[in-house]
């Protein structure tokens, strides 16, 4: 078993094969995508690459427990996951702000996160955590549960909540760093590797609780395992470049003494 609260430097399929099976809660994967010129990128068949990546993960997660699989629009395309873990939303992260023009096409302007189960029923998902707010008037959202099937019926569960909304399938309140991000790392992670804070937050948040076991098998600089640590859940973190891995423990040591600095 690797050890928690740690980095490990390493390819991931190597060391994958070292973790007991049903020993963790959740996967945030945010590897390949097979759509850059990176060498680290350069994935022959992205959905090929996906699905061995699901067949392990199926093993590693307990029953309930949750995946979250970045990639493009046809990350999951032309293969069978249903096997092994149940897609349950494809969420769609919207970034309308990319540069790109396409010529020919429609550029692409959002990334796809693929949010599994292992089985029918996740053993968490917690909403009040990531409610966002209500962006529908509110004498408009009154007026619209006067009617029968929302009053009376089996859309009840629909009410406003003081708390926010269910944040949906479609994330546009989340943006990309940018190279004045001030948690920006390296210009080297700009968008293909380095993840907001704020979004790797919200699935961690949604699908574990403290002291939950967060596996993230390319962390990159560490997003998900400083989260983790500021959010009380243990990790375990893979990553192969040695850059990185050092990029990420710095960061772990810096928000270690921030989070000790607020407790005292």
């Amino acid at each position: 078993m690797l050890a928690a609260g740690q980095i490990h430097h390493g390819d991931a399929f190597d060391l994958l094969p070292c973790l007991d099976d049903g020993s963790i809660d959740l996967i945030i994967c945010d590897g390949p995508y097979g759509a850059t010129p990176n060498e680290w990128d350069r994935i022959r068949n992205i959905q090929e690459f996906n699905l061995k990546l699901i067949r392990i993960f199926a093993a590693k997660l307990k029953d309930g427990g949750a995946l979250y699989l970045f990639g493009k629009p046809d990350c999951l395309d032309f293969v069978d996951y249903r096997p092994y873990l149940n897609l349950r939303s494809r969420i769609v992260w919207y970034q309308p702000s990319r540069l790109a023009q396409g010529r020919i096409s429609y550029t692409n302007n959002y990334d796809i996160i693929c949010y599994f189960v292992k089985g029918n029923r996740p053993r968490v998902f917690n909403l009040d955590d990531i409610r966002v707010a209500q962006l529908v008037e509110l004498e408009h959202r009154r007026r619209c549960e006067r009617v029968p099937s929302v009053a009376n019926g089996k859309f009840g569960k629909t009410r406003f909540n003081a708390k926010g909304k269910n944040p949906g399938d479609v994330w546009g309140d989340i943006k990309q760093l940018t190279y004045k991000s001030k948690e920006l790392v390296s210009r080297d992670a700009l968008n293909t590797i380095q993840k907001p804070e704020k979004l790797i937050e919200r699935l961690i948040k949604a699908s574990s609780v403290e002291n939950d076991l967060v596996l993230d098998p390319f962390a990159g600089v560490g997003t998900g395992p400083v989260v983790c640590q500021r959010l009380g859940r243990r990790f375990i973190g893979i990553e192969q470049d040695k850059r990185f891995v050092d990029a990420a423990n710095t960061r772990l040591a810096e928000a270690t003494g921030a989070l000790s600095g607020k407790l005292l």
